[in-house]
């Protein structure tokens, strides 16, 4: 039985798609959808979910059975972050959506930002979440990671010169018309340096980037999914676009 979607979009409401990608969330994503809509009532989200075996895609399937606000997209098995976020800018384009904004499935990126994120809309094409600009931080992350970190950010910083502080984090928010013109075709990346890469297409596409402070939190529930063989391909992958671009390699096609 689906129930009423919720209020009504006002007119002029931008149309707001959600996009999660998940593996193992079971513990996670009933929780973050409903909260989600506490603070976005309007927004559809859709759940792209990598046939995960503790049963998160069975949960997301059961939700939009009875909301028509959530939508489950079902891969056959574990594809990745950056493809997953590809298929949820295809499906955001697909269905004429204003904005698609990715965020983490385990609640490190708290939904209590949604609302000055997307108020950033209002002048930019592309909002980041962000952890290293003026008042935004990270919860708990050892020196280590905090220093790999800023320095990934520092490097895309000099080689792909774009304006931002934190162009690693997954939780942004994409005026949809914008990445038409973006030349997603053009990715490479699919690990850990797609969310640079898109970035970079995005920056050089002509968007106005901006960023919003945000606490990055660690998750409430699983385990984390960092695979450091990823994290090493993806600076490499990174130097290769970075100094593709320094060397004016990576011009727009005409």
């Amino acid at each position: 039985m689906r129930l009423d979607a919720g209020p009504a979009r006002r007119p002029g409401e931008p149309k707001l798609l959600i996009s999660l990608a998940t593996y193992n969330e079971a513990g996670n994503v009933e929780a973050l959808i409903a909260e989600i809509h506490k603070v976005a009532p309007h927004a559809d989200v859709l759940v792209i979910d990598d046939n995960s075996p503790d049963g998160t895609g069975q949960i997301a399937a059961r939700l939009a059975e009875t909301d028509p606000r959530v939508q489950v997209l079902h891969r056959p098995g574990k594809l990745g972050l950056g493809t997953a976020t590809l298929a949820a800018m295809k499906f955001a384009m697909a269905r004429d959506y204003d904005f698609l904004l990715n965020m983490d499935a385990d609640f490190s990126h708290p939904p209590r930002y949604l609302p000055g994120i997307l108020a950033g809309m209002s002048k930019h094409d592309l909002m980041i979440g962000s952890r290293y600009t003026r008042g935004g931080a990270t919860e708990n992350w050892p020196l280590t990671r905090r220093l790999i970190s800023q320095s990934v950010n520092m490097l895309v910083r000099l080689t792909f010169r774009m304006p931002v502080k934190d162009a690693s984090g997954a939780f942004r928010c994409y005026r949809v018309s914008m990445l038409r013109n973006a030349e997603l075709d053009r990715v490479r990346s699919r690990g850990y340096s797609f969310q640079q890469e898109v970035l970079f297409r995005c920056h050089k596409s002509g968007a106005k980037l901006g960023e919003y402070p945000i606490l990055f939190e660690n998750r409430r529930a699983g385990v984390s999914k960092v695979n450091k063989a990823e994290a090493v391909r993806s600076i490499s992958m990174i130097l290769y676009i970075g100094l593709r671009n320094v060397f004016g390699l990576e011009q727009r096609r005409g």
